[in-house]
């Protein structure tokens, strides 16, 4: 598919060009590449926030013809609402979401419930009153996935969501999100230009060219699950980490 913007006096700026990526259902897919090449353009893509100047896009058998109903999304920044509690913040989407919308307000009790379970499993149980000033960045971003899965899609769309966050609390979130996706089985794609949170998480990463972008080359990445930090630092992970860094050195000249 491709995607140009146009500009305003008349010109273009062509994002990506004929991009091809076929993720299986389930998977968890991680995108690389040089800055710039169209890694969040192919989010907004995918999610039917934009739509290609030509070719076209399939999520879950369908057409994308708008916003993915099915799709959860999460940013480097949490963007958390400051005015509501964790535990609304988390509930927003449903709030807006057909068909939980329609019956939000019936049913805000077993939805509460489901936004407390989600703040549980990564580590916010009795949290979910506060404000999300009295919480760490990475509690907040921790926020902003439940916040992305609350209303159960099939697809999550990552970008760049640890970025902002110190090593420490990235490689916490990691295995956060490891355990999430073992335990629910949403498929995910993940931008990224962390190579190692890369190689940790997914099952395959694709490297993009550079702008206009498409996807040059696709690693598999095959060391067992469950991962622990501790593979970080074996020869084979190092090798792979090196080889997706030379990838990219290459579509960057």
């Amino acid at each position: 598919m491709t995607l140009t913007y146009a500009g305003a006096s008349g010109g273009g700026v062509t994002a990506v060009r004929g991009l091809d990526l076929n993720v299986e259902r389930g998977a968890f897919a991680a995108v690389v590449g040089p800055s710039g090449c169209g890694k969040s353009t192919l989010m907004k893509l995918a999610t039917g926030l934009v739509r290609p100047t030509a070719g076209r896009i399939a999520v879950d058998e369908a057409m994308v013809e708008g916003p993915v109903k099915i799709a959860g999304m999460a940013f480097q920044n949490a963007n958390l609402l400051p005015w509501r509690t964790i535990r609304d913040n988390v509930l927003l989407p449903l709030e807006i979401v057909e068909p939980h919308r329609r019956r939000f307000r019936r049913n805000k009790a077993e939805y509460a419930e489901r936004a407390d379970r989600l703040l549980a499993l990564v580590g916010l149980d009795g949290f979910a009153e506060r404000f999300p000033w009295e919480l760490s960045g990475g509690m907040q971003q921790r926020t902003s996935l439940c916040r992305a899965l609350i209303h159960e899609p099939a697809l999550l769309m990552l970008d760049e969501p640890f970025a902002a966050l110190d090593a420490f609390t990235r490689e916490e979130l990691w295995c956060v999100l490891r355990d999430l996706w073992a335990r629910i089985g949403f498929t995910v794609v993940l931008v990224t230009h962390d190579l190692r949170e890369a190689a940790f998480l997914a099952d395959t990463v694709h490297v993009m060219s550079a702008r206009p972008g498409r996807i040059v080359a696709s690693r598999a990445i095959d060391l067992p699950r469950p991962r622990e930090l501790d593979v970080c630092f074996e020869p084979e992970f190092v090798d792979i980490v090196h080889d997706l860094r030379s990838r990219i050195s290459e579509v960057r000249q």
